[in-house]
């Protein structure tokens, strides 16, 4: 036994006549979570069906499913098919079951499988219809004042609270089988909330416990609406959802209040705050003064016998009165103090857009029209003082300026100027004439310039063993392996310099060249 899907077109206007019953749910109000079916023109003289009986869906019927409804077709008390698509349906026993889920999740599927009638049709079938919409307005209260404790005033205090909750069907097969009661044709939600109320106001003293936990003052609990519902769905969607196919949608407090005690310690803690300004202090201990003149006016006794009192008692209580408003007009005077040796907050710099506005340094585009800020016209650079040192950078700076103060970079140290060349003293030859330094060759007597002494070398300050050890150069053994320290060789003493060649020809006298073998004049051998 199943249903299949109508053809909106061949139903027409004439429902009631071209089908054997027509069925929809019965009136549905916000409360309403479950009904029967009913049907449509029942004892109608047009209708072609008027000998079905009370408990049996005909085949070839037709079924009605509107939005936000789930239909159940129940054979014997067990589920043969269901749909949560608006539409009609026909009724057709030779059919399998068609499951329209709709917008309902996969589990519905699985449920379906464990409750299902798996026989033939009975004698005995109905149609039931369960509301998908949101269940609103569920109310609740705590019945007792529920603890809390609050770091702001330090204390235990006890509050109530209540307001209204939603919840929205998930699952129709679950909640049909576990939590709508047999053989009932129509439940509302507060048929069956008492169960659901306990849990739900458990959950929502663990919540508010929680709240507490986190520090949160308990004045601001009514703002914290949105935590709340989120803390309750976490906690009871879990088993709501697996245990009865439902789970809260929203959670409204309407107010929180205090009982008796908490509202009297509340008020005291917040009197006592007052208090601690001293100017509304002293004009505490002045109301006070003047309500005590007022009531020793109005004493049945007499004026004279009443201002007697009060004269006894402003001479017993006008050193505290005095003490007490001396002390006030001071802190008071101090606290003005403080504030006037207060710096000023000194105005933000405003910078002005092309459109007239006037913006905060720290905004980067205009309030009005959203043109960007403009850049900073750089300052222009100091021009440097004659004598004064460019950096890499390109700025002038001062002589003085060891840093360049665009970019950091240091002074760079003056090149130093290229030392003159010393006058050259010359060299003096062997025959004692003074010559330039560039010259290599006597001109008096042909002897060849000197060359200069080889500089002495630094005396060794150690030796180095033949098996790698360094050695100072005062031991003679090495103490490592015990080897003689070599003899150093003596340096070769530098060549005599060979006499120079004689400047006159020994036999004419003439003057010889100094590179001549042969005097010019005589043709005599010059001597080496």
């Amino acid at each position: 036994m199943g249903i299949i899907k109508a053809v909106v077109g061949a139903i027409g206007g004439g429902l009631a006549d071209s089908w054997l019953e027509v069925y929809e749910s019965d009136s549905m109000n916000d409360a309403t979570v479950f009904t029967t079916g009913v049907k449509v023109r029942q004892g109608d003289k047009r209708s072609s069906n008027t000998k079905g009986t009370e408990d049996t869906v005909s085949n070839g019927s037709i079924i009605h499913v509107y939005d936000n409804q789930c239909m159940l077709l129940v054979d014997g008390g067990k589920v043969v098919d269901y749909t949560a698509e608006p539409g009609y349906y026909k009724v057709d026993q030779s059919s399998m079951p068609s499951l329209f889920n709709g917008e309902l999740g996969a589990s519905v599927k699985e449920t379906f499988s464990r409750v299902k009638y798996g026989g033939v049709p009975s004698g005995k079938q109905k149609v039931f219809f369960i509301n998908l919409q949101e269940i609103k307005g569920i109310k609740f209260g705590t019945r007792n004042p529920l603890q809390y404790y609050d770091n702001f005033y330090n204390s235990e205090l006890f509050l109530r609270a209540h307001g209204s909750y939603s919840i929205k069907i998930t699952d129709p097969l679950k909640f049909y089988t576990e939590a709508v009661p047999r053989n009932a044709s129509r439940v509302d939600i507060t048929d069956i909330n008492e169960q659901y109320l306990n849990e739900f106001l458990e959950a929502l003293q663990a919540a508010i416990n929680q709240l507490s936990a986190d520090g949160e003052r308990i004045s601001f609990l009514p703002s914290k609406g949105r935590e709340l519902s989120k803390y309750m769905s976490t906690t009871l969607d879990e088993d709501w959802r697996q245990m009865r196919g439902m789970e809260i949608q929203a959670v409204g407090i309407a107010s929180l209040s205090y009982d008796e005690e908490s509202q009297k310690l509340i008020n005291m803690r917040n009197q006592g705050a007052m208090l601690s300004d001293p100017s509304v202090r002293e004009g505490y201990v002045q109301g006070a003064m003047a309500r005590g003149v007022e009531a020793a006016g109005s004493n049945s006794a007499g004026a004279a016998q009443a201002f007697m009192g009060v004269g006894m008692g402003m001479n017993a209580g006008a050193g505290m009165a005095g003490a007490f408003s001396q002390a006030n007009q001071q802190q008071m005077y101090q606290q003005q103090q403080q504030r006037a040796a207060a710096p000023q907050e000194e105005a933000l710099p405003l910078w002005v857009c092309a459109c007239g506005t006037k913006n905060s340094a720290s905004m980067k585009f205009c309030g009005e029209c959203g043109a960007k800020k403009p850049e900073p016209k750089p300052e222009p650079k100091p021009e440097a003082k004659a004598g004064g040192w460019t950096c890499a950078c390109g700025t002038q700076n001062p002589e003085n300026m060891k840093f360049c103060p665009e970019c950091g970079a240091k002074k760079p140290e003056p090149k130093p100027e290229p030392k003159p060349e010393a006058k050259s003293g010359g060299w003096t030859c062997a025959c004692g004439m003074q010559n330039p330094e560039s010259t290599k060759f006597c001109p008096e007597c042909g002897a060849k310039k000197p060359e200069p002494k080889p500089e002495s070398k630094p005396e060794p300050t150690e030796w180095t063993c033949a098996c790698g050890a360094v050695n100072p150069v005062a031991m003679r053994f090495c103490p490592e392996c015990g080897a003689r320290k070599p003899e150093t060789s003596a340096a070769p003493a530098p060549e005599a310099p060979k006499p120079p060649k004689a400047a006159f020809c020994a036999e004419c006298g003439a003057k010889l060249d100094p590179a001549a073998r042969f005097c010019a004049e005589c043709g005599a051998r010059v001597e080496e």
